[in-house]
């Protein structure tokens, strides 16, 4: 196991096949925030406090993986405060990047995908900082609060944004509106009466044929004031047809 210190908010750990094996974990493991993750995780910060003088995060990390062929793993923890979290764009990104992963290195197919990516997010989003008693309640309260309650996808044609709406079941509660500025469509996608991680896992697939444009109200906004609303309620259920 080695810990580098990248600055002062950030550490990578690299983990090598041998490692792994020894303490039979996979990237599973950590995408899933298994308890077996959570204990090496605990280790790996306490090692990193050893050796390059790290502070373990307050509240929360993001936590990046980078599989290595033939190699291991590169775990790289980053600190995320309050103010972080309240940006639901870092949560999507962070499965867009976990979706790259798992689709280029693991050849997995985008169904498996958006399936595991839509599991991870309903862990992932808490952060699971520390082991310090009391603070689970309070991560629990602060996941509800930092879900991102809507996110904003941009299509660059018609036909991949109807591929995206057919592959979505029928039943899916979500509200969602059709924008267009120039020559790109813009979806507006909210949970609405959906579950979570049934919303999650739309926002994950949509990443397979468009791109997160943005998650925020200020955007949405500007979309609403200078981009044309194709479709104002309903968009994926017509889209569909």
């Amino acid at each position: 196991m080695k810990i580098e210190r990248v600055d002062e908010k950030t550490v990578k750990c690299f983990l090598s096949n041998e490692e792994l094996e020894e303490y039979d974990i996979s990237y599973k493991d950590f995408v899933m925030r298994s308890e077996k993750a959570r204990e090496i995780v605990e280790v790996i910060m306490a090692q990193a406090v050893e050796e390059v003088d790290y502070k373990p995060p307050h509240f929360a990390f993001d936590l990046q993986i980078m599989l290595l062929p033939d190699q291991g793993m590169i775990l790289t923890f980053t600190e995320r405060t309050p103010e972080d979290l309240k940006n639901g764009a870092n949560l999507i990104n962070y499965l867009r990047e976990m979706r790259r992963i798992l689709k280029e290195k693991l050849g997995m197919d985008g169904s498996a995908i958006a399936g595991l990516l839509a599991q991870a997010v309903m862990t992932a989003a808490a952060g699971q900082a520390g082991s310090q008693e009391g603070e689970e309640l309070a991560q629990k309260e602060q996941q509800e609060m930092q879900r991102p309650r809507f996110a904003i996808f941009c299509f660059p044609s018609m036909r991949s944004l109807c591929e995206y709406a057919r592959m979505l079941p029928r039943n899916l509660r979500v509200v969602s509106r059709l924008y267009r500025d120039g020559g790109t469509y813009y979806l507006y996608l909210e949970r609405g009466g959906a579950s979570y991680e049934r919303y999650s896992r739309a926002s994950v697939q949509a990443l397979e044929f468009g791109e997160l444009y943005a998650a925020t109200g200020d955007k949405l906004a500007y979309l609403e004031e200078h981009g044309e609303c194709l479709l104002a309620e309903k968009a994926l259920a017509r889209l569909r047809l």
